[in-house]
C-alpha cells in the first residue's frame, strides 16, 4: 500500500514510455496515487511523474522492489519475461493485466493458437523452423507471405515480407542465428486496416469504443480515424464483439486493442496488445472517457467511463521526428494556423522515424479532418508543405 495516502490506491507502471506518461497525466485527474518505473531519468514518463523508481524494468529484482510499493502493476509494455511476471505473482503482486492473459500478448504463435481455439477468424499460419513451413503455406495462399517474429516485435520491428523460396530461407536463418522464434502467415487481401478497444476490470465490466480505421506506413500507425468512414454495421459490431470475446476469453484486466483487417468478407484479427495503445490516442480529445483514464478505471476495478465519442469524427496523427531538432518553433505556427488543432508531446529527443508527440482534430467532415492533421503533422516534423 502507498506509503504518501494509504487511503489513495497506488498503480505502479512498468516502463517509461509515451503510454505511461499519458496514462500519469489521466491518474492526475482521478486522484490516483501513480508512480512509474523506467530505466532512465530521461523517459517520457520520468520528465512529468512525481514518483520515478528508476531500474530495470524487466528484471526481477528491481520489479519485485518496485511492486511493494504499489497497490496495482500494469504494464506499458509486453517485454517484462514470464518466469519473471510468475514471480512477482507468487511474491503476492496484483498484475494488471496478469501473467496468463499477457502471453498472448507476448507470444505470437501462443496468441495465434488460442484465437484458433476460440474460432477467430485469423490469417491463415503456421510455425517456422525450417524454410519448408514457409514454402508449405506459400503452397496454399501464394507468394508473397509475412514471416514475424513470435516474441518482441513492434511498429514493423520482426515483420519480413517475403516473396521467394529463396528469401525466405535467408530470413529463416538469420532469425536462427539471432535465436528468434518465427511464424509465417498468409498476406492477407484487405481493403483497409481497423482496430477497435475494450475495456474490462476485475469484475467483468465492459467498455468497448468505436471501430477505428488506421493507416500504416512502413509498420508505423500514422493516422487514425474514428469511427472508421464508411464501416457497414455487421462489420463494426462483428469487430466490437470479437475484441469483447477475447477480453473474456484471455481474462483481460485493463484496455485491450484489437488489430484488424477489413476483407470483403468480413473482418480478420491480427494483432493485439493488452495496454492503451496508439490506435487510442484519439480518445484524449475524442471521447468522454480516453484510454488511459479507462485503464486506471480497468485495473483499479472502479466504475468504467463512457466509450462515446464526442463528436462525429476524431482524426490523429502521429508525429515523427525529423531532420530538423526545433520542433518547438513550428509548434507556434500550427497553434496559429489551426487552434482547433490539439497537439501532444511525449518529451522525448528528436531522431528520424521516432514518434514524438501526435496531433488530433475533431468535427464533422472527416477528410477535412485528416487533410488538417496531416499537414500540421508534416509541418511539426520540418516537411516542407
Amino acid at each position: 500500500m502507498s506509503e504518501r495516502n494509504r487511503s489513495v490506491p497506488s498503480v505502479g507502471m512498468v516502463g517509461g514510455g509515451q503510454l505511461a506518461r499519458m496514462t500519469h497525466q489521466a491518474g492526475i485527474a482521478l486522484g490516483v496515487d501513480f508512480r512509474v518505473l523506467a530505466t532512465s531519468a530521461t523517459d517520457s514518463a520520468a520528465r512529468v511523474s512525481g514518483d520515478v523508481h528508476l531500474g530495470d524494468d524487466r528484471g526481477l529484482a528491481d520489479l519485485a522492489a518496485f511492486a511493494k510499493s504499489c497497490d496495482v502493476l500494469t504494464f506499458d509494455h509486453e517485454h517484462v519475461p514470464e518466469p519473471v511476471l510468475r514471480e512477482l505473482e507468487r511474491e503476492g503482486a496484483t498484475l494488471r493485466p496478469g501473467r496468463a492473459a499477457l502471453r498472448y500478448a507476448q507470444d505470437k504463435l501462443r496468441m495465434r493458437t488460442r484465437a484458433e481455439e476460440l474460432g477467430v477468424p485469423c490469417p491463415r499460419w503456421r510455425a517456422v523452423t525450417t524454410p519448408e513451413h514457409v514454402e508449405a503455406l506459400a503452397a496454399e495462399t501464394g507468394w508473397p507471405v509475412v514471416l514475424k517474429a513470435a516474441r518482441g516485435g513492434y511498429d514493423g520491428k520482426g515483420v519480413w515480407m517475403v516473396d521467394s523460396p529463396e528469401a525466405a530461407a535467408e530470413t529463416v536463418r538469420r532469425a536462427a542465428e539471432a535465436g528468434v522464434p518465427l511464424l509465417v502467415e498468409e498476406r492477407v487481401d484487405f481493403v483497409r486496416e481497423l482496430a477497435v478497444q475494450v475495456a474490462r476490470s476485475p469484475y467483468g465490466q465492459l467498455a468497448v469504443y468505436p471501430v477505428v480505421e488506421t493507416v500504416q506506413r512502413d509498420g508505423i500507425c500514422h493516422e487514425v480515424i474514428a469511427p472508421a468512414p464508411d464501416l457497414d454495421d455487421e462489420k463494426a459490431t462483428r469487430a466490437q464483439e470479437l475484441a469483447i470475446e477475447l477480453a473474456h476469453a484471455l481474462d483481460v484486466v485493463g484496455m485491450l486493442a484489437v488489430e484488424l483487417f477489413e476483407t470483403p468478407a468480413g473482418v480478420v484479427v491480427n494483432e493485439l496488445a493488452m495496454r492503451p495503445h496508439n490506435s487510442g490516442h484519439w480518445t484524449i480529445d475524442g471521447a468522454r472517457t480516453s484510454q488511459f483514464e479507462q485503464h486506471l478505471r480497468a485495473v483499479l476495478d472502479l466504475p468504467l467511463g463512457s466509450p462515446r465519442s464526442t463528436a462525429p469524427f476524431t482524426v490523429m496523427a502521429n508525429v515523427l521526428g525529423g531532420a530538423d531538432p526545433d520542433v518547438y518553433n513550428r509548434y507556434f505556427h500550427v497553434m496559429a494556423r489551426d487552434p482547433e488543432l490539439k497537439v501532444h508531446f511525449y518529451g522525448k529527443e528528436v531522431r528520424p522515424g521516432r514518434k514524438i508527440g501526435h496531433v488530433t482534430v475533431a468535427g464533422t467532415d472527416h477528410r477535412d479532418l485528416l487533410a488538417r492533421a496531416r499537414d500540421a503533422a508534416a509541418y511539426l516534423k520540418g516537411d516542407p508543405q
